[in-house]
């Protein structure tokens, strides 16, 4: 075992979780508390396994009785929560400052590393529930400005003690992250998830405040978009004001109504689909459909350039509008609607639907878009609907005939309208019976080639929250 300590004593990145963690205890500037509940001390354990750890390590903690966690940090509606960490980093890198300061403030960057998790019981059926909440509190220099990451991961192991074992290794990262990979966030996300693959844990939600992450690439919105597109998770989702959030605490217990576009930009035609949509959505579910969240969606693929990139502005520019629009924002990487209503409904019990036009809604039925799928398209609506999720479809116009195609007159493969037919009886998909005359025959996409030759007529085609984004503005 090598450790990379160069003369200056700053810790270059290592490849084995066991140097990562030498390599800090030997940095005389790094000190501080890690406060660990819900996966044994699996954090702490390697810094004291590397040897070295008194230099390093003030103070290791693990509440694990809902009493004793009270009494120090405070009362919390659930454990396992945001706003658990949030008070655990609150409390112990208080404790340090208060303590420490006087004796080796001018030397030191404390710093407080904190999770509370729900890992594997023995009497789980599976790892469906098993997630937490884990977070770093930190100065970059002696007695400078306070910094924070918190993170959200879903732990994907079979068993506890592995789960245990790769929230221990995500810990050592974020240490090492947080002094060491701070130069950009690919290179941050990079180390996180350094041993480990997302077959065992997934990084959904991160955020980063504090003087060390000054630049635009650590806001909220762009690490929710890096978290898909460099692979750590499937789906990110941020809130109408850009911060980022849990998916699990923003669907749970709500009813949601997706729409899923490039909204580049946004249309009257999409408002006019979610709005009627959600007018359909209302009268079928009555009460149950209070509170009702509207959630716009982006998958990766629309977000990408013909060289394969994501232009972070062009992204940053369909959000703003969203947002002033008052929408939640999902991103993901779900190509398939099968894998968009299963991410959904496992966070809510409450009614889920999905708005769409006739042209996409008659492209769910063809067979080619299942290859890959054991059980086909059969299989692709079957996992779709079984939640109880139903498809909203808006009336469309083709332009060639000038007829307006409903879910019932959609050109779908004839051996595919008897399953048609039974879904439409079943009532989960559902017909929205009439759509705008002025808007239904000019698609999204030709209103932003329209756009884009200088067409003044795309303007009448728009909301005002478009015209008036710098992006699109004259």
């Amino acid at each position: 075992m090598t450790s990379d300590v160069s003369p200056n004593n700053s810790v270059h990145y290592a490849k084995g979780t066991l140097e990562k963690a030498l390599a800090i205890n030997l940095d005389p500037m790094l000190y501080g508390t890690i406060a660990e509940i819900g996966a044994g001390q699996e954090i702490a354990n390697w810094f004291f396994r590397a040897g070295g750890a008194a230099g390093t390590v003030a103070k290791t903690m693990s509440a694990y009785d809902m009493t004793f966690s009270d009494e120090i940090y405070g009362r919390c509606e659930r454990y396992v929560s945001c706003q658990r960490l949030r008070a655990m980093l609150d409390h112990e890198f208080g404790i340090l400052q208060q303590r420490l300061d006087a004796k080796r403030g001018e030397r030191t960057t404390f710093f407080a590393l904190a999770d509370t998790v729900r890992a594997r019981g023995f009497k789980d059926i599976d790892s469906s529930c098993c997630q937490g909440w884990m977070g770093i509190r930190f100065q970059d220099e002696p007695r400078g400005g306070v910094n924070q990451v918190l993170l959200h991961v879903r732990l994907l192991d079979d068993t506890n003690a592995e789960q245990a074992a790769a929230l221990g290794v995500l810990g050592v990262n974020l240490l090492t992250a947080a002094f060491h990979l701070l130069e950009s966030l690919p290179k941050m996300l990079q180390g996180l998830m350094d041993g480990l693959d997302r077959r065992r844990v997934e990084i959904d939600m991160l955020h980063c405040d504090g003087p060390a992450f000054a630049t635009r690439e650590f806001e909220d919105r762009i690490c929710a978009l890096s978290l898909v597109e460099y692979g750590l998770a499937d789906a990110a989702l941020f809130g109408p004001d850009g911060s980022i959030q849990q998916a699990a605490d923003v669907f749970y217990g709500k009813p949601v109504l997706l729409k899923r576009g490039s909204f580049d930009p946004v249309t009257k035609l999409h408002m006019d689909m979610l709005e009627r949509g959600s007018a359909a959505f209302r009268a079928d579910y009555g009460e149950q459909a209070d509170g009702c969240l509207e959630v716009m969606e982006l998958t990766m693929k629309n977000l990408l350039t013909h060289e394969g990139t994501v232009n972070k502005d062009d992204f940053l520019a369909r959000a703003d509008v969203l947002q002033a629009l008052g929408k939640h924002v999902l991103i993901s990487k779900y190509a398939r609607f099968f894998r968009l209503s299963e991410f959904v409904t496992r966070h809510t019990r409450k009614p889920v639907g999905i708005v769409m036009g006739v042209p996409l809604f008659e492209e769910l039925f063809q067979e080619k878009w299942y290859e890959e799928v054991p059980g086909g398209l059969l299989e692709s609506f079957g996992r779709m609907l079984r939640n109880g999720l139903r498809l909203y479809v808006y009336p469309m116009a083709d332009v060639g005939t000038k007829e307006v195609l409903s879910a019932a007159t959609a050109r779908v493969p004839e051996e595919q309208k008897k399953l048609l037919e039974y879904l439409m009886g079943i009532q989960q998909i559902r017909e929205i019976p009439e759509g705008d005359a002025e808007l239904m025959f000019t698609s999204s996409y030709e209103v932003r080639e329209m756009w884009l030759r200088g067409d003044p007529d795309w303007e009448k085609l728009v909301p005002p929250e478009v015209l008036r984004h710098g992006r699109w503005k004259k």
